[in-house]
């Protein structure tokens, strides 16, 4: 097996074995295959997509790629959210803090900024002295206390998706449904919550600049959520003009707070 064969049948439109699947990202993640292959890889899948089995492979790939949080330790219903992202989107920094004051427990791991988005750990950085980098064991026992933690993804948690991530941002692979799927399902799927609320931009300020892109996708995710098990929703939102009227990681908290 060998990466030339594997770019060659995506760039065919040739299914691949989950093994071959596998077999590519594991050897992404520890190095034996190259990141320009992987991005000949990345473009072949933009252009020519993958199937819903290969998209389902690959997010369950990449979540067995690291470590996966057991959250059995917090007391009470689990539930996490997921924006695909657009200028101004601050979701996040209100609706865990108002989820938990209803008595939701919001265990989250959030990204940062790809492409022309802002992440939510990029925001919570510009509070100074905030920490995205908590224990295991503080993660859960501040989740039990406050009722939400909002975390930066691990160095040993989907190391596959934190390796892909970057090296689609800078190869202009971000805006593939399959791609978005199973980076951002596998992540959830590896933090382990009981619920998933799934945020799918759409319009001019978003990945889907169209509804039907943005239908795809929410189903794309939810039917690979609840796959896995989980209890899965998409709702779409609009993006054709900023969320709120700051922009920039510090305004925008500033925003959410008031």
């Amino acid at each position: 097996m060998n990466a030339c064969d594997i770019i060659f049948k995506t760039k065919r439109k040739q299914p691949l074995s989950a093994k071959e699947m596998k077999w590519l990202i594991n050897g992404y993640v520890s190095g034996e295959v190259p990141d320009y292959q992987v991005s000949a890889w990345l473009m072949a899948v933009c252009l020519n997509g993958l199937s819903e089995e290969e998209t389902k492979n690959l997010t369950l790939i990449m979540r067995d790629s690291g470590e996966k949080i057991d959250l059995s330790g917090i007391d009470g219903i689990t539930v996490d959210k997921h924006s695909t992202g657009g200028i101004g989107d601050k979701t996040s920094l209100i609706i865990a803090p108002v989820c938990a004051a209803c008595g939701i427990k919001v265990p989250k791991m959030s990204g940062r900024g790809l492409g022309f988005t802002g992440g939510t750990i990029d925001k919570l950085e510009s509070i100074q002295g905030f920490n995205v980098d908590l224990e295991r064991e503080n993660y859960i026992d501040t989740v039990n206390r406050v009722g939400t933690a909002i975390i930066a993804q691990s160095g040993n948690l989907v190391p596959a998706d934190k390796k892909l991530y970057a090296l689609r941002d800078v190869t202009s692979t971000v805006d593939s449904i399959p791609l978005i799927c199973a980076s951002i399902m596998s992540k959830k799927l590896a933090i382990g919550s009981d619920c998933i609320l799934l945020d799918v931009k759409t319009g001019s300020g978003a990945f889907m600049k169209n509804i039907n892109d943005a239908e795809r996708l929410a189903s794309l995710m939810v039917e690979t959520g609840r796959n896995a098990g989980k209890k899965c929703r998409a709702v779409i939102t609009d993006m054709n003009q900023p969320s709120g009227k700051a922009v920039g990681n510090a305004l925008e908290v500033i925003e959410a707070v008031e």
